[in-house]
């Protein structure tokens, strides 16, 4: 496999106004995305966040240092492509949700379970109108259909920005109300990844702290929190 990067070859990035939003251009010369889009982005706040990520590169350019760059191209080159698709697979969280399945036992895991996953809940039903129920076990919950359209109506209205956000929050979570609840404003990110990791945390508790596990973990919560600075940042 090459280990070939594209050399860096402007001296500053700089985030600026274009016809339809905001741009950063490099010596001039507007980004372009992985498919030959003019990357243009809704706020100025981040426009400057993609533009610091270009000029903090060195001499060869690595995409995985620029977070907020790489969630502009997936929402022009693809979400932008196939909204329809990815509010729809997202939405399908819905009817699995992460925080409707609960263990049988011990008590004190059952307990853990509910102080976290409880509120999110019953936010989820006083807030959006939403209430999903709740079982033991990994058999499938059967839903209210009206709850599960009320959160599909939330996924498809967003724009393919706060969508490539919504993508990462959900899908790394395994819970379409934390989601929600993250892009509200409910909850803080960093919160929202504890409550998302209750059971893994307590077998960490019984059986100890796996290496590669938690290097696991650790890039699964920068992704997180990279994805909700990245809806926050396109709001501003």
């Amino acid at each position: 496999m090459s280990d070939w990067k594209p050399k860096r070859f402007w001296k500053t990035a700089t985030a600026t106004t274009c016809e339809g939003g905001f741009t950063v251009e490099l010596d001039s010369r507007s980004v372009k995305t992985p498919a030959k889009a003019t990357l243009i982005v809704p706020t100025m706040p981040m426009a400057e966040a993609i533009a610091a990520e270009w000029d903090a590169q060195g001499e060869t350019l690595d995409p995985a240092t620029m977070p907020i760059t790489r969630g502009a191209n997936a929402a022009i080159d693809k979400v932008r492509t196939q909204h329809a698709e990815v509010a729809e697979m997202l939405a399908e969280y819905g009817d699995s949700d992460l925080l409707c399945y609960r263990a049988a036992g011990p008590d004190m895991l059952i307990a853990r379970q509910a102080a976290a996953w409880d509120p999110m809940l019953e936010w989820a039903a006083a807030t959006l109108g939403a209430r999903l129920a709740v079982g033991q076990g990994v058999m499938h919950v059967a839903q209210d259909p009206d709850a599960l359209a009320v959160l599909r109506a939330e996924v498809c209205a967003f724009d393919e920005f706060a969508l490539a956000a919504a993508h990462d929050l959900i899908s790394i979570s395994g819970s379409l109300i934390l989601g929600l609840a993250v892009v509200r404003g409910k909850v803080e990110p960093d919160t929202a990844w504890l409550v998302s990791r209750v059971d893994e945390h307590w077998q960490i508790e019984q059986w100890g702290a796996d290496e590669e596990a938690a290097d696991n973990e650790a890039i699964k919560r920068t992704a997180f929190l990279d994805a909700a600075r990245f809806y926050k940042l396109s709001r501003s």
